[in-house]
């Protein structure tokens, strides 16, 4: 009975050790796994055994496998990583935004804007000149064809991003899907006691996937069910899984659930930014580029309405107008730059109405300010808006590097570690081995007794 037992302790402990073994062996063979939590084998004390009033140990047995890993460090890299992707991907596309101002340029709208008022005092010295009527129109066409390319492009980027947002919020769906299948497999495996490690790693991947998109909160259950919810609306867990769509509410791009038509409040990741993007500084800056344009439309056609052409003409509108981002000029002076008006009493020698509609870019029309200064105002905006979000990248990528290499710290994988443990596993299964040696010897030197 007493040899039995050795038996049995041996035989325990060599599988134990066997599997620890196994563990570690798993372990290094993904060290260069960067999505690889290292594992550890939680041994404890064999249930022992009461006999004869004693207490008879039974050996040694694997507890389960435990990853290595912080849950609040873990917490922490989702929150930082909402914040980044927000501010980098605002900085792109505020980028791509300021770059097709072309400013400060020979191009830019505030450099063409300051040349159609120069046209003007030139024209008001020599007011009959046909050379400088057609400087004038040749330089209200450039300033039309930017101000028309510019609001394109606005256009552009704004479409550009709702297509963005729609193959974001595809990509949302997808990952719950994933994650709601992970989390069966996972629940699974716990079922029968298993420990689904390597499945928790790949979840993890998804969630944090799922963080650089959409502002979530997790939460795990004692058996390491995921719950995720975006903007306080239930997404995902074991059992069930929404799904989200896109809508744009009161000119406000946004998420919807499938089973709540209210929108969502998103404040983080990619789906945050492109929607702030869409809905509130596109739509700003062109409401800022309109004002200014209108302004110049009304303001010069107020006085050139009240001049005189070469024909003696009056009451003549230099622009059309100016709609849905287009700078229309009169079509008769595009036809005729004779009836562009530069006199201010009839007479073709005077040049006074061009001098006053030149005056018009010294003149605060806007907010205490002149339209040039109102659009340099609305390009240091856009400029210091990227800036910003560039600054506030940088600064959460560097709390993100931090945290990442304190989870590195904690759960990748060590070489040196390993292989001190392999040693240390390795030598308690050569004792289990010996000492079912020694069993067997006892168990001979018993039967060569009989």
């Amino acid at each position: 009975m007493g040899i039995s037992r050795v038996f049995d302790i041996s035989k325990r402990s060599l599988a134990t050790y066997q599997k620890a073994i196994d563990i570690t062996s798993h372990n290094i063979a993904n060290a260069a796994n960067a999505n690889y939590t290292r594992q550890r084998a939680r041994i404890s004390t064999e249930v022992p055994e009461k006999s004869a009033q004693f207490v008879w140990g039974t050996g040694v047995k694997i507890d389960g496998i435990d990853r290595v890993r912080d849950r609040l460090v873990e917490a922490q890299i989702i929150s930082n990583a909402q914040s980044y992707s927000n501010y980098n991907k605002q900085s792109v596309v505020l980028g791509q935004i300021e770059q097709l101002f072309s400013e400060p340029s020979e191009l830019g709208i505030g450099n063409l804007m300051t040349k159609f008022f120069n046209s003007w005092s030139e024209l008001s010295v020599t007011p009959n000149s046909p050379a400088l009527r057609n400087n004038v129109i040749f330089s209200a066409q450039n300033l039309a064809d930017k101000v028309r390319n510019v609001n394109n492009d606005l256009n552009t980027i704004r479409a550009d991003v709702f297509s963005e947002f729609k193959e974001k919020t595809d990509e949302v769906n997808t990952l719950l899907s994933e994650i709601n299948e992970f989390n069966r497999q996972i629940f699974s495996f716990k079922s029968t006691n298993q420990s689904p490690n390597d499945l928790l790693d790949q979840r993890d991947v998804l969630v944090n996937d799922l963080s650089k998109l959409v502002n979530i909160k997790v939460h795990y259950d004692q058996n390491n069910m995921a719950t995720i919810s975006i903007g306080g609306v239930f997404a995902v867990d074991q059992s069930f899984t929404n799904s989200f769509d896109m809508q744009v509410i009161n000119n406000k791009l946004t998420l919807v659930a499938s089973n709540n038509p209210n929108p969502i409040e998103l404040n983080g990741g990619e789906l945050y930014a492109l929607s702030d993007t869409y809905s509130n500084k596109i739509t700003s800056y062109q409401s800022k580029l309109d004002l200014i344009m209108n302004k110049l439309v009304e303001s010069t056609n107020t006085i050139h309405q009240s001049g005189y052409d070469l024909n003696k003409s009056t009451g003549i509108k230099f622009f059309e107008g100016y709609s849905s981002g287009e700078l229309v000029i009169n079509g008769d002076i595009l036809s005729d730059p004779a009836m562009i008006a530069a006199s201010s009493d009839g007479n073709v020698g005077n040049g006074q109405l061009a001098r006053s509609i030149a005056d018009i870019a010294n003149t605060n029309l806007l907010n205490g300010q002149t339209l040039t200064e109102n659009y340099a105002s609305l390009i240091s905006n856009i400029g210091n808006q990227k800036l910003t979000n560039e600054k506030l990248a940088e600064a959460n990528q560097m709390v993100l590097e931090n945290l990442e290499q304190q989870r590195a710290s904690i759960s990748s994988v060590s070489i040196d570690e390993e292989m001190t443990e392999i040693i240390k596993y390795q030598r308690s299964f050569d004792a289990s081995a010996k000492l079912i040696q020694i069993a067997n010897q006892m168990l001979e030197q018993i039967v060569g007794l009989i």
